[in-house]
Formats: C-alpha cells, structure tokens, sequence
C-alpha cells in the first residue's frame, strides 16, 4: 500500500500490527533486528524472525525467492524442530542451485500475531520465546501451502541430502 507522501497509517496494511510511534512495520522489524542479531546462540533465532516477516509481509513486489525461502524456513523450524542456524544453511544450498521459484498466492488471513507483539515481550527469554511463538503463528497462516512448501523442500532439498 502506498500512502501519499506525508501521511501516515497507525496500522501495517500488510499484517495489522499496531505500529503506536513507528512510521511503519519494517521500522518495528527492524528494530527487532537489533535485537536478534545479538542472540547468537547456536539457535540462531534472527533466522525465525526474518523467514516470520517475510512470510507475513508478502505482497506484489515480493519477490518468489525471498518468500518461499521464507516459507521452507517456517516449515524446518516449526515442523523439523531445526535451529535458525540450519535454516541459513538450507536457504544458502537452495540459493546456490535452484533457478526457478515458485509464486506462492498470498494467504487471505492473517497471522493471529506480528512483530509488534514480539516487541512488547520483554528481551531475553520472554521475548525469545514469543519470536518462536510469531514463527509458528505466520506458518499456520500459510496452512493451505504447506504442501506446496513440504513438496518443495522434498524435491530440491531432502532429496539432494543437505
């Protein structure tokens, strides 16, 4: 959604999160950035956060590579238990060899949570565990593609044994 310039929105068009001060949702994202690129643990849990907004911000100028690799992270952590870590390493072998990437139509609902509530969640653990929670949210969002994903995971990932 493109807004004249000068005005503002107090929601975000794409999930609905309330943005209060922020000027937009990538602002909100950002900022929880920060805050997870610090979190380096073996969990790597910046990796959930960037596959849960991309996959919950997808829109005509979203590009087919950006959201399915979003959408087969969602899908490793929230149903293969992998770490953000393995995630990355999936997303860059993915990267590497495939040439074409499928267009995933947008889901119609929207996840129950955003970045904005991550936000409110206090750091460490709390916050920590509410990123997971947003993950597991933004894939459930996705529930009628989940086997257009798990297809294409088997067929360009599983099936070449990363």
């Amino acid at each position: 959604m493109n807004l004249p310039p000068g005005e503002r929105t107090t929601t975000c068009p794409r999930c609905g999160a309330a943005l209060g001060e922020a000027p937009n949702c990538q602002a909100l994202y950002d900022e929880l950035s920060l805050y997870t690129i610090t979190r380096g643990r073996e969990e790597f849990i910046h990796q959930h956060a960037v596959d849960a907004y991309a996959a919950q911000h997808v829109g005509e100028d979203t590009k087919p590579i950006a959201l399915a690799a979003a959408l087969i992270g969602l899908f490793l952590f929230v149903e293969k238990n992998d770490t953000g870590r393995r995630v990355q390493q999936v997303h860059m072998q993915m990267g590497n060899k495939m040439k074409q990437w499928p267009l995933f139509p947008a889901p119609k609902q929207r996840a129950e949570l955003t970045v904005a509530d991550v936000l409110r969640a206090p750091e460490g653990a709390e916050r920590d565990e509410m990123i997971r929670r947003w993950a597991r949210a933004v894939w459930k969002m996705w529930s009628e593609r989940h086997a257009e994903v798990k297809a294409l995971f088997q067929s360009q990932v599983a099936s070449r044994s990363l």
